[in-house]
């Protein structure tokens, strides 16, 4: 057995996915190492191999549990589903009241013993998908029925995205675009979703009255519309877009290398928020559509294994999840060239990170997981078809 042979044993899924993970992990480790240089010399006097190793440490872990999980039947998230949603919903009100706050957001908890921060969002984010999957391949007999099937799924995306909008407004909307696109594909009737949208626009907004970031949302919300309107006079252009612009400028096509930014300097958490920007300023416009391509090919191979599964219940999951991933990269990429409100969200497997890091890796886990059985079913299906015609 040669070396691919191995890999291939050891690595099952879709493998498209597998190396586009692996692509975007490598380049993670340098860009990573390049944009953090600047907090560690404010941070630990110029040790910038602490957080290189502290990266490297998650993005390992990240990448075990992606393995772990494609290995475990996605079936079973159908059963822990509604457990998680329960607990996603406690954890997320938890929050709200003892969560550590991060420029006037409360959005994480501190790990007991470890001292790891934690976002329930992501785990909420994962529950949702997987639990709205779930009652949706329940559902289809009598999909048309609102209060027996729709309701219920109204209620639980009103509640989750409510809850993550407390404080996270950027990630709620997302989370609601997703849900969105999940009952859609379930079959779900446009008038049924056009009720999801007055629905989550009320809690949405029930959320922005009450929770920490309401002034921090409309004003960003004004920023950005001003600067898209040339109406300059309106407001000053954001710091950080003003330096984000700038990386992207002097970038140009090819980059200045890797290692010579220099707005790493002056972008606030460049490392992670604004990372597509250090990207492209070492590595040009041609670093950055590659990073891009990675992305769609990404959903393009997630929906290529939705329409291979045989199972409702999976073929939904693995659209959900590789929805959210893709379209989360995406808006960051749109904060940073300008054509979105900043709004604070890692670029997946790119972004320095620990648990968001972690979620990224159990969630493509879970469409490996079903490309994995789907790709099983079908040798054992040809292989019963050999076996009848001998």
């Amino acid at each position: 057995m040669n070396i691919v042979e191995k890999i291939k044993e050891r690595l099952r899924g879709d493998y498209v996915i597998w190396t586009i993970v692996f692509a975007l992990s490598c380049l993670s480790i340098l860009v990573v190492y390049s944009a953090v240089s600047a907090r560690a010399f404010r941070q630990t006097g110029g040790n910038t191999e602490y957080y290189l190793f502290r990266h490297v440490f998650f993005l390992v872990i990240s990448l075990l549990a992606m393995w772990m999980t494609h290995l475990v039947d996605y079936k079973y998230f159908s059963k822990l589903s509604h457990l998680l949603l329960w607990v996603s919903a406690a954890l997320l009100i938890f929050t709200v009241f003892f969560g550590e706050t991060t420029n006037q957001a409360t959005r994480r908890l501190v790990v007991p013993f470890i001292g790891i921060t934690f976002q329930p969002s992501d785990l909420a984010k994962l529950a949702l998908i997987s639990g709205l999957a779930r009652m949706l391949s329940k559902r289809q007999k009598n999909i048309e029925d609102f209060k027996e099937a729709v309701l219920p799924m109204l209620l639980w995306c009103g509640v989750i995205c409510g809850l993550i909008a407390l404080s996270d407004f950027s990630t709620a909307g997302l989370l609601f675009l997703g849900c969105m696109v999940v009952m859609f594909m379930g079959r779900v009737s446009l008038k049924h979703i056009l009720s999801l949208v007055g629905f989550i626009i009320i809690a949405l907004a029930l959320a922005l009255s009450y929770g920490t970031r309401k002034e921090t949302a409309q004003r960003r919300i004004h920023d950005w519309w001003a600067v898209m309107t040339d109406d300059v006079g309106a407001t000053e252009v954001p710091y950080q877009v003003e330096h984000a612009n700038m990386a992207i400028a002097t970038g140009g096509i090819f980059g200045k290398g890797y290692g010579n930014s220099q707005e790493r300097y002056f972008l606030p958490e460049a490392y992670a928020d604004y990372i597509y920007a250090i990207i492209i300023e070492e590595g040009g416009l041609l670093i950055g559509t590659l990073v891009l391509l990675l992305y769609l090919g990404l959903f393009y191979r997630g929906m290529r294994v939705m329409a291979r599964s045989k199972d409702p219940y999976g073929g939904l999951l693995a659209a959900g999840l590789s929805f959210m991933l893709v379209i989360q990269a995406l808006v960051h990429m749109a904060v940073v060239v300008g054509v979105g409100p900043v709004t604070g969200l890692p670029l997946p497997f790119l972004s320095m990170g620990g648990t968001s890091l972690l979620f990224s890796g159990v969630s493509i886990g879970v469409v490996l997981s079903v490309s994995r059985v789907n790709y099983e079913k079908e040798q054992s299906l040809n292989v019963d078809n050999l076996s009848s015609e001998e």
